[in-house]
């Protein structure tokens, strides 16, 4: 009897754990480039109470006897299918249709990855230099800081569809810039560790960064300038997992109303 208690306490944890993903979901529904997750379960060992076998000769059992133990959570996978465009006629706005990659230094110098295009301007040393809304330097093809002169008016700052930078004179000219943003890929997103702020780091899962422009085998995404890619999250899909894992929530906890109930009447048995 006290298994079942212990096997229905597995399935509320599980289910807890899986509307605190969906609840997260749905928090960032507005999120700029946010993910959606989705949390993946196993079933825990089993408990052999006979095995099945035969001798040769037909005698012996056709089926096993085995208990279960209840389910745990073993994962989070995100989908990375492409969010809404929405536009925004920002020109420092970006938005990658594609499996690409921002890439931003953050405050320990090191690389990590964006999805999050809504980049900002800082006036440093006389110059102007891209960055993220947290300050982070937004990274070029050469690993190095993107810096527009102080004479150019970000206004006339144009991005083509590859990442490379140019802008318009005053005398109407279009003058191409030697920085182009740095865009990569990944043989494993689902190996991309979460920092949060809209951050990813790379890890021994997902492999190394895969810069876009040197590999001619990878589908190359797509810059859109003055547009932001918005969260991929489905509210009604959201709300329905949510009713789903309500549900079996109650049912594990039914589970063990009636294990108790089981027990104390086990209990109250007179001879």
């Amino acid at each position: 009897m006290m298994r079942s208690l212990y096997t229905a306490a597995s399935g509320m944890k599980t289910q807890q754990m899986n509307v605190d993903t969906i609840s997260n979901n749905l928090a960032n529904v507005n999120t700029t480039g946010f993910k959606k997750e989705r949390l993946e379960f196993k079933s825990l060992l089993y408990e052999s109470m006979a095995k099945a076998g035969n001798d040769g000769q037909g005698n012996g059992k056709p089926v096993n006897l085995q208990v279960g133990h209840g389910v745990k959570p073993v994962g989070t996978v995100r989908s990375y299918t492409i969010g809404t465009i929405q536009k925004t006629d920002n020109p420092l706005d970006l938005a990658i249709t594609g499996d690409g990659f921002f890439v931003v230094k953050d405050q320990s110098d090191e690389q990590v990855y964006t999805k999050d295009g809504s980049f900002k301007i800082a006036l440093v040393d006389d110059r102007q230099m891209l960055i993220t809304s947290e300050g982070y330097q937004v990274q070029d093809v050469n690993d190095e800081p993107i810096y527009f002169d102080s004479n150019i008016d970000i206004k006339k700052v144009s991005i083509s569809s590859d990442g490379s930078f140019s802008y318009v004179t005053n005398n109407n000219e279009v003058i191409a810039m030697d920085s182009k943003i740095k865009i990569v890929q990944f043989r494993n997103v689902n190996g991309l560790e979460a920092l949060g702020n809209n951050l990813l780091r790379a890890t021994s899962s997902s492999g190394d960064p895969i810069l876009e422009q040197d590999d001619e085998d990878l589908v190359k995404s797509q810059i859109v300038q003055g547009s932001l890619e918005g969260s991929n999250v489905q509210v009604v899909e959201e709300m329905v997992n949510l009713i789903v894992a309500q549900r079996a929530y109650e049912v594990s906890s039914k589970a063990i109303q009636t294990s108790d109930d089981m027990l104390s009447q086990a209990n109250n048995l007179k001879r």
